[in-house]
């Protein structure tokens, strides 16, 4: 990153331009990610099921 040049030749100081070129360079890799994502999402949806499920069973046996 020692090269702070614009596309015109403006010398950007701070290296934004290379730090946006950078995030916009790994959106298709961000996209790849949600299925890696997905397995802590799954827990998650059966854990809300499962407290579902156990929460129906204690107001049936409460309620007999």
């Amino acid at each position: 990153m020692a090269n702070t040049q614009g596309p015109q030749g403006h010398h950007d100081p701070a290296g934004s331009t290379q730090m946006f070129r950078a995030f916009v360079d790994e959106g298709p890799q961000a996209a790849a990610s949600p299925q890696a994502s997905s397995g802590p999402r799954i827990g998650l949806i059966v854990g809300v099921i499962a407290a579902v499920v156990i929460v129906a069973a204690v107001a049936w046996l409460a309620l007999k």
